[in-house]
């Protein structure tokens, strides 16, 4: 599906579904205005017939028998004036979306929403109706032998004003390129453990680094691993088949564009390390799940498929950064040669984990990814997990716990996130839980007592990288849905964080 901006009067403009907005207050925009004039006040008296609200992400469908070019025209609830956000523009053109696939629509048009708002200009309007639009079209057919509803050939966004076509331009096609780089890592999120083994997400790197001169690519076998001394992803991945990887993405950063918006030139690049979890697969090792918990654990690796959704679109984006993306590849499966429980391992770094519970894995494969990261000297980590299923009971399914060792970057990251749409939540670190953490017969015990279990596992994380500036996100919660979260993100794979990190380094 293209999204289009351009300039045209909306009585005017072909389309199978035309959509304008109107806020719950009853106060409505010109668009709306415009149409229901021209309509005969059509749209009023079926508002009043409905009793349609106008609550954020409802909807009214009225045929316009020919009095205007658009076939049929839809008003949606943009929610209350005072609450409106960027989210709430990005909910209206996702339901706005949906309603065009339902009816068979093979093209829609929408009015540029938000405008009219104090807080929001025509650029993030628009970059937030792209997001929106493409993220509800997202579906996963790979192993579907009935064909999905057709998505419409275009989605148009209108406006009247000249002076907001580029700025609507640049932001539509920022918004594009979040959504591309979202739903590049549902598709590896959704795709079964049988086709995404730790090779399978190593070529997945591959592939985006292939003939992008901007991405340099490192990616050590077990060979290397061995040398390297990273005893965390060896010891997860021994009792699997399949061999383990450590990747290593790099994209140097390019000059200052001046196609790309909101650059400062003059700026120094900063250096930043991206890991991610990529447990391909989560049996539990022999610390074994119930089966039920196990039949979403394809998704364990959705930390480093955000990672890799950043760098799908990284030269576009081309954040003024040296940016490095990190994650290790592996599988935890129970075997004759799995890691047992009270086995200790070694990190590059030397420090030593005693493994307790094997269903821990993820803390202790990136104890090595962190490491790995400190090495390179940057001057941010942000490391990206499905860590902890204490996290999901603190905060719930649609929200990340967010932990940090700087206030300022959590500050930056947090920021990012809200403007993202992705809810996070900072958790503390405190200092006196870091008894917990601590082995009779090792340095660390990747286990601990059940109470504040997403914090203890942060304090282990916080343990690996060097004191440097580090923000840890773990995204259990919202990383798969088990039920539509809203109007853009269905059940499955959400790519979550993928649009946080993006924001992040387009501003830093």
């Amino acid at each position: 599906m293209n999204v289009i901006v351009k300039k045209s009067n909306l009585l005017d403009e072909k389309s199978d579904l035309l959509v304008v907005g109107r806020f719950a207050d009853d106060r409505v925009g010109s668009a709306y205005s415009t149409v229901n004039e021209r309509l005969d006040c059509l749209l009023d008296a079926a508002a009043k017939e409905d009793g349609f609200k106008a609550k954020l992400g409802s909807a009214l469908i009225a045929r316009t028998v020919g009095l205007i070019a658009a076939r049929r025209v839809m008003v949606v609830g943009l929610g209350d004036r005072k609450s409106f956000s960027e989210e709430s523009v990005r909910v209206a053109a996702a339901v706005s979306l949906n309603a065009a696939k339902s009816l068979g629509a093979k093209t829609i048009a929408s009015a540029l929403h938000g405008t009219g708002s104090r807080e929001l200009e025509a650029r993030t309007c628009a970059k937030a109706m792209a997001e929106g639009a493409l993220l509800a079209d997202y579906g996963f057919g790979r192993y579907r032998n009935e064909p999905a509803a057709k998505s419409p050939a275009s989605f148009t966004i209108l406006t009247t004003d000249g002076k907001k076509i580029r700025a609507a331009a640049d932001g539509a096609l920022i918004g594009e390129r979040y959504a591309r780089a979202t739903m590049f890592a549902r598709d590896l999120i959704n795709t079964p453990g049988q086709h995404m083994t730790p090779a399978d997400l190593v070529e997945a790197a591959k592939s985006i680094a292939k003939g992008k001169g901007s991405i340099r690519i490192k990616v050590y076998g077990r060979e290397q691993l061995e040398r390297m001394r990273a005893g965390g992803l060896l010891a997860v991945n021994q009792g699997s088949d399949h061999e383990p990887f450590l990747v290593h993405m790099v994209y140097r950063g390019l000059k200052m564009r001046k196609d790309l918006p909101g650059r400062q030139a003059g700026k120094k690049q900063k250096r930043v390390c991206l890991v991610g979890k990529g447990v391909t697969f989560d049996s539990g090792g022999l610390s074994i799940k119930p089966s039920n918990f196990m039949e979403s654990m394809k998704s364990d690796m959705s930390g480093a498929a955000a990672v890799l959704g950043v760098f799908s679109v990284i030269d576009e984006i081309a954040p003024n950064a040296e940016v490095h993306g990190i994650f290790g590849a592996v599988e935890n499966m129970p075997s004759g040669k799995a890691v047992r429980p009270g086995d200790v391992v070694t990190i590059m770094n030397g420090k030593t984990i005693e493994v307790l519970n094997t269903d821990a894995e993820g803390r202790v494969t990136l104890a090595d990814t962190l490491t790995y990261a400190a090495k390179q000297k940057p001057d941010a980590i942000i490391d990206i997990a499905t860590l902890t299923g204490a996290c999901v009971v603190a905060l719930g399914e649609e929200y990340s716990g967010l932990m940090s060792n700087n206030d300022a970057l959590a500050a930056k990251v947090a920021e990012a996130a809200k403007t993202a749409g992705e809810n996070v939540w900072r958790l503390p670190l405190p200092e006196e839980y870091k008894e917990l953490i601590k082995s009779d017969v090792a340095d660390y015990k990747n286990d601990a007592p059940r109470w504040g279990g997403s914090l203890t596992a942060g304090l282990l994380l916080q343990e690996f990288v060097a004191g440097i500036p580090w923000v840890h996100l773990d995204i259990a919660g919202p990383a798969f849905a088990e039920h539509p979260l809203n109007a853009y993100m269905k059940k499955g794979a959400t790519g979550h964080g993928t649009r946080t990190l993006l924001e992040y380094l387009r501003n830093i």
